[in-house]
């Protein structure tokens, strides 16, 4: 893995787990399914719009429109909309700890289900993120925590570990930025309709919201998903994943500076061991392949 990759890496790490903190910020001031149904109309557009000047086509193969589809709804809109609802209620340092548990969420799944061999370092990693958790949940019950905004949490991971197994390896064959617009337009349309059905919209103008907002569309809304796409085509996929182990440490981090979550040791204990579950089971998976 040369230098830039993992420059890359990082800074897709750090993007994705800043946007907890923003969308704990937008859900302050705005209701959570239209504000993020605004937010895939966004970036959608302007996804589309610089594939197309680009000279990339939407003339994608079934493959891509599949994944395409696959990913807008349980990815776009039911895996971030459970998180922008869940945030209502819970801290954005909670939320970016039960996402970051999606590969090892993956790599069980691949496991079970589609017979790959785990090392003992990868079985390791998997009982280290369980005991991670357990830590974590127990520090959160004792103190009071939303049950509630905790399932949303845990089913949008669910759907998003779902999404990312149904289509591996179905986005190559170019077009990358085109399919990443058009999976937030999906996600964009998906949303729209669970706003008629669920919410009434409101927003409630200010500064924060703005900046948190343009942010979220611009940073982890494109920005990280076309490295995330950028990272893979250049070093696969298993080796990209890798860099989800900084996600529950960067998530924390993030929560921490910006909004004033505190972390308690027993949490701090949890990220860590998390973090290192997450760590061996990836290149477990990394060497064996």
């Amino acid at each position: 893995m040369d230098i830039r990759a993992i420059l890359m890496g990082l800074v897709f790490a750090m993007m994705w787990s800043s946007a907890f903190t923003s969308a704990r910020i937008i859900v302050a001031d705005a209701s959570p399914l239209f504000a993020l149904s605004l937010r895939y109309l966004v970036s959608g557009l302007l996804g589309v719009g610089i594939a197309l000047a680009l000279g990339q086509s939407w003339r994608l193969t079934p493959a891509q429109w599949r994944a395409t589809a696959i990913f807008g709804v349980l990815q776009n809109a039911m895996y971030l909309g459970m998180n922008f609802v869940a945030m209502q209620n819970i801290e954005a340092s909670l939320a970016a700890i039960i996402a970051s548990t999606m590969p090892l969420i993956v790599g069980f799944a691949a496991w079970i289900l589609y017979g790959e061999r785990l090392k003992p370092l990868g079985v390791a990693g998997l009982v280290a993120g369980v005991v991670g958790v357990a830590i974590i949940m127990g520090a959160r019950l004792s103190g009071g925590v939303d049950m509630f905004g905790i399932a949303l949490c845990v089913a949008g991971v669910l759907a998003l570990s779902a999404a990312t197994l149904l289509v591996r390896g179905a986005t190559s064959g170019g077009n990358f930025l085109m399919i990443v617009g058009l999976q937030m337009l999906v996600g964009c349309v998906a949303l729209s309709i669970a706003t008629l059905l669920f919410e009434t919209p409101r927003i409630n103008p200010s500064w924060p919201l703005a900046i948190a907002f343009t942010y979220t569309c611009l940073v982890p809304g494109l920005a990280a998903t076309v490295v995330w796409f950028w990272l893979v085509n250049r070093i696969g996929a298993t080796r990209a994943a890798t860099f989800h182990f900084l996600n529950p440490f960067f998530g924390v981090l993030v929560a921490a500076v910006l909004l004033n979550e505190s972390l308690g040791w027993r949490e701090a204990l949890g990220v860590l061991i998390i973090t290192m579950g997450i760590l061996a089971v990836q290149i477990s998976r990394q060497s064996r392949q």
